[in-house]
């Protein structure tokens, strides 16, 4: 009978022919209802960051802490953790025009010598703390006041005053306290969170020659701009390398093996992320996920519970918004791209910070030019130093070219005497407060021009750097088009205000008049003084002349900021003080783009305590411990 019955169901399976609509596994067709222990398809999270920059990997970190979120990390490029230019401190120019570069450029500015600009933005986890200089400097305290104050009296404006925010800024130091620099008060710094810093790096021949003619034209000296005490001062820069002369990036500080262990925790890297996704069913539009391609073309998506943080800078937060349907109505139609918000400050606002480069013949040959290896006398020096690197994590491989730093008024008047420099031309005051700066001067071992020391001839150079730190020029990041792998119109509007030349005009003045006092002056190659390509003879140019000097070697200091600012909708502004997306409460940014205005130092510092805030107000709306 067995095998009766088994000839009597192949032939009835004969008759019936294909049954193509029977559905052997009902997953195939229909959605498994988990149960609790199991709620989350494989493609769902509870938190999808977009961006693994140094605001994103920090925020992945600490969101990640609590098992019971579980979060998703995008980030366009690869790990930096094997890439050799991001672990030696020296090299970061190296990833310049790579494959880990976005390779990014503004439109010609008619103000700046009618140039087009290169910006530096690294596409690897990381993000830009792969490439900058390296410098740990938190800006001015009145700085993050003015941040309060920009919020107008919202419902969480206060907690973004130096008073209150400054904790986010102790939480990710760890201050590495130096024998060298015995005056530095350790206890006003942060001591455990993640990110090492230190005055680890070489210090060039010339380094304290700069800090000594800084002192010596009236610019005080101060053993640490990084307090509640004040910024204005010159001192030996603090650097975000750690005590193995090894480069500290946001992903090396906080996505740790043991870090990236975490069940709850998925990174994917090379998804470059093309739009986020909204549910737009109910009365406001919610954020639900994430789409983004690889380099192959292929295109995926990714669901979000609870939140969708954008994290991936000033130039793509705002791209990716518009390319989602937030952002200025007139200009999305324009490309044809539906309007979930209508939102005019997404890409305004933004604003950076002009650097202008001079150039000296160092007499000394105590530069570091060799580091470039163009000549053969370089790369044999280049290799010695190599194995100082390799076998001591020391030597002039550790270098973060920018070692001395100085932050000052431009209407000082023991650096701008009056009888010089009269009152009545003073530019406008647009400091933060009475202690905060609105120039930065910096020393290089090395000279360089439009971000390469390449392009000038193998000698021996140094350079002293002036930085308009407080611009009123304003631009925009706008669509190219609705491709989203298409860079968009980076249009800084550099120094489109008198104000801003006259600044920089200012500190040219002050570089010129540090350059020929001593220390530093016994530096300067007297064979260069008729050098039009160097700079040995700008003190005696005159105004006009200096303008005009300024607007041909204005560059960025990788600063840009403020294109989807924190402040009242009807300000511009783009997020609320909780740093979510106006009308979209579950959509939040979370990198430099939110800073209401930008702040008078480096952007790094308060880019980490941005993310380290931003976790705790997300864990807080989730009902969790912080």
């Amino acid at each position: 009978m067995g095998a009766f019955a088994i000839v009597l169901r192949y032939l009835y399976k004969r008759g019936l022919g294909p049954l193509s609509a029977l559905v052997p596994d009902p997953a195939m067709a229909a959605r498994r209802v988990r149960s609790k222990e199991d709620q989350y398809d494989f493609d769902e999270y509870d938190v999808v960051i977009v961006g693994g920059g140094t605001a994103g990997c920090a925020l992945a970190s600490r969101l990640s802490e609590d098992p019971s979120i579980r979060v998703l990390l995008l980030e366009a490029g690869k790990s930096s953790s094997l890439e050799v230019f991001t672990i030696v401190p020296v090299s970061y120019s190296r990833l310049f025009h790579s494959v880990h570069d976005w390779d990014l450029w503004t439109v010609p500015q008619p103000n700046a010598g009618s140039l087009t600009k290169y910006w530096p933005r690294a596409k690897l986890l990381g993000g830009c703390s792969c490439l900058n200089a390296m410098v740990f400097h938190a800006g001015a305290p009145e700085d993050y006041d003015e941040w309060s104050l920009a919020q107008k009296g919202q419902e969480g404006a206060l907690q973004w005053s130096f008073s209150e925010f400054q904790k986010y800024m102790l939480k990710f130091e760890k201050f590495h306290p130096s024998p060298q620099y015995p005056e530095v008060d350790a206890s006003l710094r942060g001591h455990s969170g993640p990110v090492e810093v230190g005055f680890f790096g070489y210090s060039s021949e010339g380094t304290p020659k700069f800090i000594e003619a800084c002192q010596n034209v009236g610019i005080l000296a101060t053993p640490d701009a990084n307090t509640s005490k004040g910024t204005l001062g010159v001192t030996k820069v603090v650097t975000y390398i750690n005590p193995s002369g090894r480069r500290v990036t946001s992903e090396f500080a906080y996505l740790t093996s043991e870090v990236l262990a975490r069940p709850n925790l998925k990174v994917i890297t090379q998804a470059q992320v093309t739009r986020i996704l909204f549910d737009k069913s109910g009365s406001t539009p919610r954020a639900v996920g994430a789409e983004f391609t690889q380099p192959n073309g292929e295109k995926f998506q990714v669901k979000a519970r609870k939140e969708v943080v954008l994290s991936a800078g000033a130039v793509h937060t705002p791209q990716i918004l518009m390319l989602s349907g937030v952002g200025p109505a007139e200009h999305l139609k324009a490309h044809n791209i539906p309007v979930v918000a209508d939102l005019p400050g997404v890409g305004s606002n933004l604003m950076d910070h002009v650097v202008i480069d001079l150039n000296y013949l160092d007499k000394t040959q105590s530069s570091l030019s060799f580091v470039g290896g163009r000549t053969f006398a370089h790369k044999l020096k280049l290799i010695s130093a190599f194995w100082q690197y390799r076998l001591k994590g020391s030597g002039p491989l550790t270098t973060n070219v920018c070692e001395a730093i100085a932050f000052v008024r431009s209407t000082d008047p023991k650096l701008f005497p009056p009888d010089e420099f009269p009152p009545e031309n003073n530019p406008e005051d647009t400091t933060s407060g009475p202690g905060a700066p609105d120039i930065e001067l910096f020393f290089t071992p090395v000279g360089y021009k439009r971000h390469s020391g390449d392009n000038m001839p193998p000698e021996h150079y140094f350079g002293s750097h002036g930085v308009l730190l407080r611009p009123t020029s304003k631009g925009t990041i706008r669509l190219k088009s609705s491709d989203p792998h298409e860079h968009p119109i980076i249009d800084p509007q550099y120094l489109s205000t008198e104000h801003d030349v006259g600044v920089l005009v200012r500190a040219a003045r002050l570089l010129a008049r540090i350059a020929t006092t001593e220390p530093l002056a016994s530096m300067l190659d007297p064979a260069a003084d008729a050098d039009a390509e160097l700079d040995h003879a700008l003190h005696a140019l005159d105004d006009a002349a200096v303008a005009e000097q300024v607007r041909h070697k204005a560059e960025t200091l990788y600063h840009p900021a403020c294109t989807a600012r924190m402040a009242p909708l009807a300000d511009g502004g783009v997020v609320d003080p909780f740093l979510r997306v106006h009308g979209i409460p579950n959509l939040r940014v979370a990198d430099a783009s939110v800073f209401p205005t930008i702040v008078s130092g480096h952007t790094a510092a308060p880019t980490l305590a941005i993310a380290e805030k931003a976790a705790d107000m997300i864990k807080e709306s989730l009902g969790l411990k912080v």
